[in-house]
């Protein structure tokens, strides 16, 4: 499922291309027909994410929300001389077309249209976002320190801190030497903060550039003569589905479990239990 990092990059790029000009909305499978019929023309006044939820807003009370779950995505491309997009193919649930891009969204696990107080009871329910301005660490501190559920539970519940998913989630813990399931009571607020901190700089650079990266220089196997990470999330990272693995920092084969249904990885030696 993509992290909060991938749900920002769209919202600024949305925002570049379509944001501020009419917009023409159509749905060519059909499950979002009526709603696209309501917003074909009108002006998108913004675009924005919170967590793993993407908004496209069509003034105060006309709001499209996105989210793309497992199997979602969203892909843009140039309009073609003459400025019309390309015939649709396959399962498309929402088409944007603007000035001079287009947007062809598949698969999402919601793609709705609600009004200005749902989406802000819908934001109201999300924990605090890192990658967003008015981002409070206090608030997320107060719900984990309060807690008893492990670190690895609390910070993929997107009623705590949200768009943090299983990669942020692992490669955090990794960073900061915390066992996963070290409660949230037993953890203290200096390396919260420092934790927070790291989070907002490590989910920025994934804005920036588009894939997860949480390698320190003097880690990279690449500096060592060895091969860098190949798999579709594309960046360096310490532990993430690197089961059995050597640490990139201590040798020791990195481990895996099975955590609330998600898969879990952290190195024993630099995450000791507590």
């Amino acid at each position: 499922m993509p992290e909060g990092h991938t749900l920002h990059r769209l919202a600024r790029l949305h925002q570049k291309l379509f944001a501020r000009r009419p917009v023409a909305v159509s749905s060519p499978q059909g499950r979002f027909a009526d709603s696209a019929a309501l917003l074909d023309g009108a002006v998108m006044t913004r675009a924005e994410a919170h967590g793993k939820h993407l908004f496209h807003r069509f003034g105060p009370d006309r709001v499209v929300h996105v989210h793309l779950g497992l199997y979602g995505t969203f892909v843009e491309a140039e309009l073609e001389p003459g400025g019309m997009p390309p015939e649709p193919r396959g399962q498309l649930r929402m088409r944007l077309v603007g000035e001079t891009h287009y947007a062809d969204l598949r698969g999402p696990t919601a793609c709705e249209l609600i009004t200005g107080a749902e989406a802000r009871a819908l934001r109201a329910r999300l924990g605090e976002d890192p990658l967003r301005r008015d981002a409070d660490p206090d608030k997320v501190w107060a719900r984990i320190s309060r807690s008893r559920s492990p670190l690895a539970t609390l910070l993929m519940d997107q009623a705590v801190v949200s768009g943090v998913g299983n990669v942020y989630r692992a490669e955090l813990l990794f960073r900061h030497g915390l066992d996963p399931q070290l409660p949230g009571t037993h953890l203290d607020r200096e390396t919260w903060d420092a934790m927070w901190t790291d989070l907002v700089a490590l989910m920025r650079d994934g804005v920036r550039k588009g894939r997860i990266d949480t390698v320190a220089r003097e880690h990279d196997p690449r500096r060592r003569g060895e091969p860098g990470r190949k798999d579709r999330h594309g960046g360096e990272v310490y532990v993430y589905r690197r089961t059995g693995m050597g640490c990139l920092v201590c040798g020791t084969p990195v481990l895996t479990a099975t955590h609330q249904a998600r898969n879990l990885f952290w190195c024993p030696t630099c995450q000791p239990a507590a």
